[in-house]
């Protein structure tokens, strides 16, 4: 999405930055693997196919995707963003009907970034940065039967079930977004810092600084 261009979130124990051209190699090798595919309901594609879809998706309006940065190795390996890549996190703007909808998707690729909060702190990330800066207020998520786990974090998010796919195997749950939930979700994400048109981001780990 060109939105998000040079949009950099900074969170407690994630950094989300726009998905570029020197991210797709590490993509690529994640998505080799059927497991992810399986879970993301993703196509293999070869690598000159990821990188057109990276190139799409940037540009693309109805798509708005971060790669995630597990911020402790980002600090530890002298902000080397392909080092720190952990996953990604995507909107998907898909709703002809309305605008105001998305479908939320999270993947924590590496197995050793796996519950820490990574995937439920990019989420929320996510969710806050719709709701602000797309005017988003209906969520959406749908996901396999057997990720349990994937189910579990949605619903500890507050997102209820409101259908089930025996053909594609998969449940849909839902989050709406009125203003009081709104205010909450504010509240509770105040600490984040949304840079934009940024190129780099630097963090000084002895005071918590920012440095663009």
């Amino acid at each position: 999405m060109r939105l998000n261009h040079n949009t950099f979130i900074i969170g407690h124990k994630i950094i989300l930055v726009p998905y570029k051209f020197h991210h797709v190699t590490k993509y690529h090798k994640w998505m080799e693997n059927e497991g992810l595919r399986q879970q993301t309901a993703s196509e293999r594609l070869t690598l000159e196919e990821e990188y057109k879809m990276q190139e799409a998706w940037l540009n693309d309006d109805d798509k708005c995707t971060f790669i995630i940065l597990d911020r402790k190795l980002y600090e530890e390996s002298d902000e080397d963003e392909v080092q720190s890549m952990v996953g990604d996190v995507n909107l998907f703007l898909n709703d002809v009907e309305s605008q105001q909808k998305a479908e939320v998707e999270v993947m924590v690729a590496e197995t050793a970034s796996r519950g820490r909060g990574l995937g439920k702190e990019s989420v929320l990330a996510m969710i806050f940065y719709g709701a602000e800066f797309l005017n988003i207020k209906e969520f959406s998520a749908k996901i396999g039967y057997g990720n349990i786990t994937s189910i579990s974090l949605f619903q500890s998010l507050s997102f209820v079930e409101v259908s089930r796919s025996d053909a594609f195997h998969e449940v849909t749950l839902e989050l709406s977004l009125d203003d009081e939930k709104k205010r909450l979700l504010s509240t509770r994400m105040n600490y984040l810092r949304i840079l934009h048109d940024a190129a780099k981001v630097t963090i000084s780990s002895s005071d918590d600084s920012v440095v663009v």
